[in-house]
């Protein structure tokens, strides 16, 4: 007689978030950013959002996570393809990786990485980013667990809106008038 063990039911499905999640997603953003304690994006930034992700071509794609058949997300991942030079292969870079607090040590953020790391495997990739705030010890810890390493050698920069404007200000030559 042979035994045949069958899994444990799944208690977190992944799946792409469509248009109609639009609003469970900018849920999901906010309470990342009040997790983060940073203001979150406004109505014109949550429009873009939505225009920017579901739209052909979409800019970014973002991954939901539900808890055991749960209805409402609680969980999600936010990614976008750059590319490398060097590699001549895509970077998967994921901007976000948000587990809502009642939701946490559940294995549902784990889950929702390695789901993120099979795609960059699936899709070709030559590697995989992203950042995490420095006071996020929890987060630092797990991504070492599955094999990540924090990058040294290389620092993060960033222009703003408000720099990027100044900038152009400097170097353009205000319009004539007519």
């Amino acid at each position: 007689m042979t035994i045949v063990e069958t899994p444990q039911p799944a208690k977190v499905t992944i799946r792409r978030a469509t248009r109609s999640d639009a609003g469970e997603l900018l849920k999901l953003i906010v309470a990342l950013a009040e997790f983060e304690k940073l203001p979150p994006p406004d109505a014109a930034a949550q429009q873009r959002l939505v225009n920017d992700g579901f739209s052909e071509p979409a800019r970014f794609e973002s991954w939901l996570a539900f808890w055991d058949g749960a209805k409402q997300p609680v969980a999600y991942a936010f990614l976008f393809e750059t590319y490398s030079s060097f590699l001549a292969r895509p970077t998967l870079y994921l901007e976000d990786i948000f587990v809502l607090p009642a939701f946490r040590r559940k294995g549902i953020g784990s889950a929702l990485l390695r789901h993120c790391i099979q795609m960059v495997h699936q899709r070709g990739c030559g590697r995989m980013e992203w950042t995490c705030l420095d006071w996020n010890t929890k987060a630092q810890a797990a991504y070492k667990q599955l094999g990540a390493h924090q990058m040294n050698e290389w620092f993060l920069y960033r222009m703003t809106s408000d720099e990027i404007a100044k900038f152009v200000q400097q170097v353009e030559p205000p319009a004539e008038a007519p």
